[in-house]
């Protein structure tokens, strides 16, 4: 990965830059920040520039992430025909595709890249221990090891306190880059030990510019995708790539909110929300994140509608001729900060792989006591 290749993040990628020409490389440094704000194509830049320095030989294969002293880990799944733990070796080929296809993809991305996104990986004790005897042998190039360790998070504490004792008396010339994407699941004692480098969002003028020459949009239409994309590109991207899940997402979100409003008046509606609950739940995990993503973004541009900040709303639901003025009503200051709470603990559960029948079922029915709420 080149530093020229990285979306934005300027004043970051001289910061990183000057640290390698200064030879002040701290052993362990831990990136902090969304997937789509860059974090790990400034990683693989940084990586690329302490092992390759301008070697063209070199930095073909970090491109395609084969240099042999560039490690790689990341959350795995194990495999239950083999009844086996499964460490990063195991997917690596498909890792090596995923990122290079796009390394601003986030670890639900991943999982379905795999064929496993109902499941949640880890970084396992094994894994750890592979890291370990990689480490311990010679450098290829007589210089610096670098081993990136994405999304930290996913690992169980006997893995993070095994990860600890490395960290604290490290081989030579061995560099270890931990990227996640919230620092409050992490041991202390890990975060202790490293150099916090924090990953900001990305601006809109900056998502707007690449899409604009990514996809060939024109710049109106790609202001818009990038204030809503909130300075992460994979969003942006996902945004594109979703259109034709919009018309989909819509049809469900007035399903549900017509349901909502009827149920306390004629409590046959429950029946609606019931079967909405159930068809949503054979979804898989990623395509019911977005759509509680989706929900949420869509009840914020009601509650700007209702208090007559029409300039600001992006996203009208259109489908079926679909009353936008009337709906924008039933959202007000009264209710919305408990619909947004609410969809954001359906998304915590689902994420962490709990039982999407229930989740959504639960969502369903508190939405309809949510718009039953007066303004006063």
């Amino acid at each position: 990965m080149k530093w020229d290749e990285i979306i934005g993040q300027q004043n970051l990628k001289k910061q990183l830059q000057n640290s390698i020409k200064e030879d002040r490389i701290s052993h362990a440094q831990l990136y902090i920040g969304k997937p789509g704000y860059g974090v790990l194509p400034l990683a693989l830049a940084y990586a690329s520039e302490v092992i390759c320095k301008q070697s063209e030989k070199c930095l073909l294969q970090i491109n395609r992430l084969q240099h042999p002293d560039l490690h790689l880990s990341f959350p795995t799944i194990n495999n239950t025909t083999e009844k086996k733990e499964a460490i990063s070796s195991d997917y690596i080929k498909q890792f090596r595709e995923f990122i290079i296809e796009d390394p601003y993809r986030d670890i639900n991305q991943w999982y379905a890249y795999i064929n496993e996104d109902k499941k949640q990986g880890i970084i396992s004790v094994k894994e750890i221990e592979n890291i370990i005897d990689n480490l311990n042998l010679k450098s290829f190039e007589g210089g610096y090891k670098v081993q990136i360790i994405w999304m930290v998070e996913t690992m169980r504490v006997e893995a993070a306190n095994k990860l600890l004792k490395i960290l604290e008396e490290p081989p030579a010339k061995t560099l270890f880059i931990l990227i996640a994407e919230d620092d409050k699941k992490i041991l202390p004692t890990i975060l202790s030990r490293c150099q916090k480098i924090t990953v900001n969002a990305l601006e809109n003028n900056e998502i707007s510019d690449h899409l604009q020459n990514r996809f060939s949009l024109d710049k109106e239409t790609a202001d818009i995708l990038a204030k809503r994309a909130d300075g992460d590109w994979d969003v942006a991207c996902k945004l594109i790539k979703n259109n034709t899940l919009q018309e989909e997402f819509e049809k469900y979100f007035i399903r549900w909110n017509r349901a909502a409003v009827m149920a306390p008046k004629k409590p046959q509606f429950l029946r609606e929300i019931v079967d909405w609950s159930l068809e949503i739940s054979a979804w898989g995990r990623e395509k019911q994140k977005n759509f509680l993503q989706f929900c949420a973004e869509t009840f914020r541009q009601a509650l700007l509608q209702n208090y007559e900040s029409s300039s600001l709303v992006n996203n009208p639901l259109t489908y079926e001729n679909f009353k936008w003025d009337n709906f924008s009503h039933f959202v007000h200051g009264k209710n919305i900060e408990d619909i947004l709470e609410e969809i954001n603990n359906a998304f915590f559960h689902i994420e962490r792989n709990g039982s999407a029948k229930i989740i959504f079922l639960d969502m369903g029915i508190k939405l309809t006591r949510f718009l039953a709420r007066k303004n006063e």
